[in-house]
């Protein structure tokens, strides 16, 4: 289990990375009214909306196998759980999949546009969104120790 903790911790890293590098790409070439291309800002794109995907089956996994997930809730209920405790079983895990849908409705959303201006708005938008509830449900007291 500690193995799958860490990487799900340290591959955060990387998500966030690349997951930012995405948004700031899709309003900069919205704004800059520059040309959607296949080789760079699809690639983009998709790589962010994968390992997000990926990240979120490991938390997932981590959630069922962890104490702090699924045992949690069952152990102390959900009136039992304090506001750390509450976090990481509840709005963490939630949060990003909520988060996650966002993401995955720009990407769907965006190959229905011939438009580059369109595709660089959905993106950032939806991309920015579930960038936004990602970053509020970190449990970052816990994650920078």
């Amino acid at each position: 289990m500690e193995v799958i903790k860490n990487l799900h911790s340290y591959m955060a890293y990387v998500v966030l990375a690349v997951l930012i590098f995405a948004v700031f790409n899709a309003i900069s070439g919205w704004l800059g009214k520059r040309d959607f291309t296949m080789h760079k800002d699809l690639r983009i794109s998709l790589f962010a909306l994968i390992l997000s995907h990926i990240q979120l089956l490991i938390g997932i996994l981590l959630f069922f196998i962890s104490s702090n997930g699924l045992k949690a809730i069952q152990t102390l209920g959900m009136g039992g759980l304090n506001a750390p405790a509450r976090l990481l079983a509840v709005e963490h895990p939630f949060t990003n999949i909520v988060a996650l849908a966002l993401i995955t409705i720009g990407w769907s959303r965006h190959k229905r546009f011939m438009e580059s201006d369109k595709k660089f708005k959905t993106i950032s938008i939806f991309y920015g969104l579930g960038l936004l509830l990602i970053l509020s449900r970190i449990p970052w007291g816990q994650w920078l120790n």
